[in-house]
């Protein structure tokens, strides 16, 4: 239970793995899968256009991206970077009577 009353008290702190340090790996991870599904694909030159065969591919590799780093964090959060998060002790005033 997160509390920002004032007289909480810290009870402990636990370790979650910092998400905002995630998204550098999610780029990286996102390019990879992308570059091996499209490495075959011809070698064409536009002329500024969006290609809606090229969005749906990068759409794609990113949502994959995101399942396999979800699926890592979860699993084995000791391979990321953690952050020590407080957790507090509940009070008569957090208490419903």
């Amino acid at each position: 239970m997160t509390s920002t009353k004032n007289g909480s008290q810290v009870g402990g702190y636990r370790s979650e793995v910092d998400q905002q340090k995630l998204g550098p790996a999610l780029v990286i991870a996102s390019s990879l899968i992308l570059a091996i599904r499209t490495a075959r694909w011809p070698t064409t030159h536009s002329d500024g256009l969006a290609n809606m065969e090229w969005e749906k591919e990068v759409e794609h590799s990113v949502r994959i991206g995101r399942l396999v780093l979800s699926h890592l964090t979860a699993r084995y959060p000791d391979f990321f970077q953690s952050k020590q998060v407080p957790w507090y002790v509940a009070t008569d005033e957090d208490c419903p009577n």
